[in-house]
């Protein structure tokens, strides 16, 4: 079959048909007696090989390699492929975001539109400082709720954190794009979310801390139970007593269970988890509790274990005790 007759049958050009004859990728292996190139079916074959190759994005050279080299190995490649492929849908979906970001700021003409991209690079800048002040000047600027939460989940920084979560309290819809990301699989991400939710102060918002108090992670255990207790959520309670128990943040534990109106249940709650626990630790982290709870139920709890069999627990009861006597 002549070149020309390939070249529409296979739909790969003349000129490229040569090329791959010049590098040796598909070389016709026969000549009419006028000296023109013939391609044999094993030719053809090879050239729909090549062409099979192409169509994933291997290089002439790769597929060069793939079909030549009896100990080409096709796993690495295909590896580097893959993770080549999934960084340009990574970069895509980037780009998409970015460009739903600045459309959701319905910014009405191109000075607008410059600034909002300006400050959408700004708030990813390497730059703390530069990250911040796009943040304080985003609410004015109309950055989406989207746009913000991206920023403030991939924000390191305490400072420029805070001041995306000022931001946001002041954007519509903060609230559904914080709460979509407290189900995400990165720990570090459910913390910050969870951080921002609880400066919300709204129904909503406490409805989904409470969801979030059986999280796997314990420091989204902990903010979740500290931001409900100081709303008086009795879903937090338990949670707030086993931080006691555990020495965990107990002394910020105790305090916030403290702001509980009801004294008394919360002191029996504390006794009857704590109070016959055997190690001497735990008990003193009760006295500690208690020391922060008002009225005559801690009182006499106190004074209950100023007779424990720790030394040191039943002093510290005692010595607690005697300040809050009349």
């Amino acid at each position: 079959m002549l070149i020309g007759e390939v070249a529409r049958r296979s739909g790969v050009s003349t000129r490229m048909l040569r090329h791959y004859d010049t590098l040796g990728l598909v070389r016709p292996t026969g000549r009419t007696t006028g000296g023109y190139r013939e391609y044999s079916d094993a030719d053809i074959e090879r050239l729909l090989h090549v062409e099979s190759l192409r169509s994933l994005g291997l290089s002439l050279r790769d597929v060069g390699r793939a079909l030549d080299d009896p100990g080409f190995a096709p796993d690495a490649l295909l590896e580097r492929m893959i993770q080549d492929t999934e960084d340009r849908m990574a970069a895509d979906a980037r780009l998409l975001d970015r460009l739903r970001q600045i459309e959701a700021a319905d910014a009405d003409d191109w000075s607008a539109v410059l600034d909002v991209v300006g400050l959408l690079r700004a708030v990813h800048s390497e730059y703390a400082a530069h990250r911040q002040r796009a943040a304080l000047r985003a609410g004015d600027a109309g950055l989406s709720a989207e746009a913000l939460t991206d920023a403030l989940l991939a924000e390191s920084d305490p400072n420029t954190a805070g001041a995306l979560r000022w931001a946001l309290a002041q954007t519509s819809g903060a609230l559904d794009q914080l709460a979509a990301r407290v189900a995400d699989h990165d720990p570090t991400i459910r913390r910050r979310a969870i951080t921002a939710l609880a400066s919300i102060e709204d129904a909503r918002a406490t409805a989904v801390l409470e969801g979030a108090l059986t999280d796997p992670d314990p420091e989204v255990r902990r903010t979740v139970a500290r931001a409900l207790g100081r709303r008086g959520v009795d879903a937090a309670v338990d949670v707030l007593i086993e931080l006691v128990a555990a020495g965990d943040r107990d002394v910020e534990a105790a305090e916030t269970l403290a702001t509980y109106a009801d004294d008394d249940r919360i002191v029996g709650l504390l006794v009857d988890r704590l109070g016959g626990d055997p190690d001497p630790s735990v008990r003193l982290r009760l006295v500690q509790a208690l020391a922060e709870i008002a009225g005559d139920a801690a009182s006499k709890a106190l004074t209950d274990l100023g007779d424990d069999a720790d030394e040191t627990v039943a002093r510290t009861a005692r010595a607690i005790g005697s300040l809050r006597s009349p």
